[in-house]
């Protein structure tokens, strides 16, 4: 029976371990981008915004203007960094919420 003990903890542990690093991987930011129209338009920003270090994906609502930015890990995004990437495609950056400040 106690031989047991180990493999179960261990299990434990790795079942948390999995669970904390995934919701460590959860930084998600929201940019409000003024001008969204069209998939083409979209394809512009997620090029320039996703090429940006430590972005793990990007998710696009057209209709609301709303591109939702997953960061790798402890990556976070800069607000500047992601005005200018949002620029370079040719739109501008309306609100810029980080996680902290999304409900």
């Amino acid at each position: 029976m106690s031989k047991w003990i180990p493999r179960l903890t261990l299990a434990l542990f790795l079942a948390f371990s999995t669970f904390a690093t995934a919701k460590a991987e959860s930084h998600v930011y929201k940019l409000y981008v003024d001008g969204l129209a069209c998939p083409f338009c979209a394809y512009g920003v997620e090029k320039m915004v996703g090429g940006l270090d430590g972005v793990k994906s990007i998710d696009i609502d057209i209709d609301e203007g709303v591109v939702k930015v997953t960061m790798k890990g402890k990556a976070k995004l800069d607000h500047e960094v992601a005005k200018k990437a949002v620029d370079d495609a040719g739109f501008s950056l309306g609100k810029f919420l980080e996680p902290s400040e999304q409900s």
